[in-house]
């Protein structure tokens, strides 16, 4: 080998030796397009990022949108795609929770919604936590969790220097936080990178040390800025940087090396079941695992239940032991929950269709297909229920309501035919999508959009009769995960602005409203018809109910039940005399109807539950988004 080869291969390895331990990044979080300054506040930032020479690739720690829309997405991935270097993006919860497509948009505009690649030595691992779609806390998804164990399964060297990046933080924000953490403190973690919290900041993970970054956003300042990551001899420094003024010095530093979790004896705080030795009289008949996250509520039709997950599967198993009957499977994630009639089962797609099959065979009858993501829910006419071995060729009252209604993410709504069908009328006067399931009341149609209005259609030609919106400005305080209750000629709602209103049906106008008791979202009816009352949960800890007759806020109950911070989606159910509803940590809970007494409560798991299906006061089949239905029993 001559001198000049010599010295060549020298250089060479000499570089990539230092390539593996001096490098910079820069780290994207919380760019939030669509929101006053978003876009500008990204376009200045990647303006800046490829004018540096030194970086050598880019990584972003979610909510790359305000609101998860398909064009805020696609104006974020056009931002981000004209990035010189590489670049690696997860999702946040800004991005899943409110998304139209079903969050199916994400993955095919940035190809995944998970990444994992290597630089020098090091190997980055970017996974989201949501919430998909319900509103509750973070939670790692089964299929998710399964593509972990996949990658770190498939890592040659053990003792290889890991970094995961994520939006939540990795503490209880995240229902089950404790399910990452014990597998990353499996391997040589050596830090988690996040963001959510707007701020520079510095975490202990039960050990594993935490990074969180600054929001791209200006906030108060007149420029936005980022975080440099820059690896040097075995340290992480991170600095703010301000586009096209400067790097600001390291805020912290981080000794990078060998990990020993393992020698950690401390005892960490995990989920508390003890509330079911309290409650020993209820019990888990039978548990289902789907595999696949699941965000709708079980229809239970004669021996039947049926429901759909983020698969694109839908499923009927048995009510009798939770075995499976038959299957279906759509081109897109199903969010909706299912409506059952005349022996036919209707449900939502983010494939766009309307599908209505067979309850007892899954065959399908006909499908509607629509310009975008349906995930909404349905609402069918109520009819007498049929078990799986009756047959469906002919109605059993042919003079029943002959129409579905639902809404979908093309902003139109739709009333179609259940034989055929085939479109009787549409209504495409918003300007937001459809997630709720619309209430059938008083001849005509309610449902909340997310465009700030609740709206009520004429049922017979789908014609406007009102829309009514709150005074607090902005989408996110739309009535549109709300399922609004009819009682006493009112419709009655709960928005995220934490307002309990009272309206008329028939003209919209406001017959009370009031910021009281901090609502979100949950309502519920009673069942009898011999009380004109309905129900409604707190933010923290308390279930109520109120009158629906009266012409201010009249409370008939409160009942503090403990279950803590809670602000699902899930709809409180009566059946039989006992009103039941399950908590966003997986806690069900069932109160006499009359006077709100507990009867008992049953800590299913730590996911959040959706809205429950009762059989009867003491039997009632829940979900979770940890693609579980279970059926729950209590005994006398």
């Amino acid at each position: 080998m001559t001198r000049f080869k010599t010295i060549a291969v020298v250089l060479i390895l000499s570089t990539q030796a230092f390539a593996q331990t001096h490098f910079k990044f820069a780290w994207l979080s919380d760019t939030h397009v669509g929101s006053e300054t978003g876009e500008e506040d990204l376009r200045r930032s990647v303006a800046d990022i490829n004018a540096m020479n030194d970086i050598a690739f880019v990584i972003h720690s979610g909510d790359v949108t305000e609101f998860g829309s398909d064009a805020q997405l696609n104006i974020a991935h056009r931002l981000l795609d004209s990035l010189n270097k590489p670049h690696y993006i997860c999702p946040g919860n800004h991005d899943t929770k409110w998304s139209e497509s079903g969050c199916t948009t994400f993955p095919k505009l940035f190809g995944s919604d998970k990444f994992v690649f290597e630089f020098g030595k090091f190997r980055f691992i970017g996974l989201h936590q949501g919430p998909r779609m319900r509103m509750g806390d973070g939670h790692w998804a089964p299929e998710d969790m399964r593509w972990l164990d996949s990658v770190l399964a498939a890592i040659p060297d053990k003792q290889q220097p890991l970094f995961f990046v994520t939006h939540y933080p990795v503490d209880s924000s995240i229902s089950n936080w404790y399910v990452m953490l014990d597998k990353v403190k499996r391997y040589n973690t050596q830090a988690i990178l996040h963001g959510h919290g707007h701020r520079n900041g510095v975490f202990d993970f039960e050990g594993v040390a935490g990074i969180m970054s600054r929001s791209n956003l200006r906030a108060r300042d007149s420029i936005g800025g980022y975080s440099i990551g820059e690896i040097r001899n075995d340290t992480l420094f991170v600095s703010e940087r301000t586009p096209g003024i400067r790097t600001g010095k390291p805020w912290h530093y981080l000794l990078l090396g060998k990990k020993n979790y393992a020698a950690d004896t401390t005892r960490y705080p995990r989920p508390d079941f003890s509330i079911n030795k309290k409650y020993d009289n209820v019990k888990i008949v039978w548990r289902f695992n789907a595999g696949y996250t699941i965000t709708s509520t079980p229809a239970i039709n004669g021996d039947s239940v049926l429901f759909g997950d983020a698969s694109g599967t839908f499923r009927c198993i048995s009510l009798y032991n939770g075995r499976p009957l038959w299957l279906f499977r759509t081109g897109g994630p199903i969010h909706s929950s299912a409506g059952v009639t005349q022996g036919r089962v209707i449900f939502g797609s983010s494939d766009s269709n309307l599908y209505c099959l067979s309850v007892s065979t899954g065959r399908e009858f006909w499908r509607v297909k629509t310009n975008a993501a349906i995930v909404s829910s349905p609402s069918v006419p109520a009819s007498v229920v049929w078990g799986r071995l009756k047959s469906i060729n002919k109605f059993s009252n042919p003079k029943q309501s002959s129409k579905i209604y639902f809404g979908g993410s093309d902003r139109t709504f739709r009333a179609v035919e259940i034989t055929t069908g085939k479109e009787v009328w549409k209504f495409k006067d918003m300007s937001g999508f459809v997630e709720t399931k619309p209430l059938l009341y008083e001849n005509k149609l309610f449902f909340g959009a997310w465009d700030g209005y609740l709206y009520a259609l004429n049922e017979k030609d789908g014609t406007l009769a009102w829309k009514w919106k709150g005074e607090k400005e902005g989408v996110l305080y739309s009535p549109a995960a709300c399922v609004p209750v009819g009682a006493k000629g009112r419709i009655f709602i709960a928005a995220p602005d934490r307002m309990l209103t009272a309206l008329d049906a028939n003209t919209g106008e406001v017959a009370w409203r009031t910021g009281k008791y901090q609502v979100r979202e949950s309502l519920g009816k009673t069942e009898s018809t011999q009380e004109y009352k309905f129900y409604t949960r707190t933010l923290r800890d308390s279930i109520i109910a109120i009158s629906s007759y009266t012409d201010g806020l009249d409370i008939r109950w409160a009942t503090n039940v403990g279950f803590g911070y809670d602000h699902s989606y899930a709809a409180l159910v009566e059946k039989d005399g006992t009103l039941f509803y399950g908590t966003r940590s997986g806690l069900l809970i069932a109160l006499s109807a009359r006077d709100g007494n507990v009867k008992w409560q049953y800590k299913t798991g730590v996911a959040l539950l959706n809205t429950v299906a009762p059989i009867d006061g003491r039997r009632v089949v829940v979900s979770n988004v940890d693609g579980e239905v279970m059926l729950i029993e209590a005994d006398e």
